[in-house]
């Protein structure tokens, strides 16, 4: 079954919600990373949310997530497009620590609670729309709710879950967020509250075999949800062959020359996907002229 996202409207517009299983998109990416589990939940946590954020763009509009906390895992960077594309890396993706006091992967302990969160919007205007906003949690989740009622003013609940197996790899992924509109009135305000405070995670219903559409249902009870759209979720990485020699060509004449002539040649290797281009040293000649 292919990853996919829903969003929708309740409580008559005054509520946007977005819902989706990550779990294909985030074991590709996982797996590429060859991540060990809480590196994993906090990877795919990231994407995750990248992903629905993405969802809410449209066209050829794209944004860029970097965590950047005081833990072992250093920065995780993730590229959503609003196509469906995503990807991300961690930078240490060896980590791995007991569970938490609540029994659930230490993501807090391996992200760092001092650190922040930013992000880049490419809308396709001359300037790209940046935020930045501390870290308030190392959780991700908590702390990209801080982002959308810090940077964009949006009063936001976002969650996300991965659930991973003893070997690592990932079992279920998934997340969703749900965003107050202009006008929505207290009664609204505090059932959203009160459910949300005592939903179960949503990896775990996932896990359970529940859909996106499912899980929208169980958020919302009674109410009558509106689904404006479904759109699909997935794993891509945008680099080339091409790509990587214009990125050789840009280091210089003497950084080139200094590969011909120790290397004979050069390796690159994507960061996002670890793809390896291997170059030979009649190509660098060729960039040279």
């Amino acid at each position: 079954m292919k990853d996919s996202l829903l969003k929708a409207t309740v409580y008559n517009g005054m509520v946007r919600a977005y819902v989706a299983d990550t779990t294909e998109l985030v074991q590709e990416a996982c797996r590429r990373q060859d991540t060990w589990a809480t590196t994993s939940a906090a990877l795919g946590r990231t994407l995750t949310i990248t992903g629905i954020m993405a969802a809410m763009m449209k066209g050829k509009d794209n944004l860029t997530v970097k965590v950047e906390g005081d833990g072992p895992i250093g920065a995780i960077i993730a590229d959503g497009h609003a196509n469906g594309a995503i990807r991300g890396y961690v930078l240490n993706g060896h980590i791995d620590f007991p569970s938490n006091e609540q029994g659930k992967l230490d993501v807090k302990r391996a992200v760092g609670e001092t650190g922040t969160l930013s992000i880049v919007k490419d809308l396709g205007l001359k300037e790209y729309f940046t935020g930045q906003v501390p870290l308030v949690s190392g959780e991700i989740s908590e702390d990209f709710t801080y982002y959308f009622a810090n940077s964009e003013q949006i009063p936001s609940a976002v969650g996300a879950g991965v659930i991973v197996d003893t070997d690592h790899s990932v079992i279920a992924a998934g997340g969703f967020i749900i965003q107050l509109m202009p006008g929505a009135d207290e009664e609204v305000v505090d059932k959203l509250e009160k459910k949300i405070s005592q939903f179960p995670s949503i990896s775990s219903l996932i896990e359970q075999g529940k859909t996106p559409t499912e899980i929208l249902h169980l958020l919302f009870d009674e109410a009558d949800v509106q689904i404006h759209e479904t759109t699909s979720l997935f794993f891509e990485c945008s680099c080339s062959r091409e790509r990587m020699l214009n990125a050789i060509e840009g280091m210089g004449e003497e950084e080139i020359r200094s590969m011909m002539e120790e290397d004979h040649g050069a390796e690159a290797t994507c960061h996002f996907c670890n793809e390896k281009y291997q170059v030979t040293e009649e190509e660098l000649e060729a960039l040279l002229k």
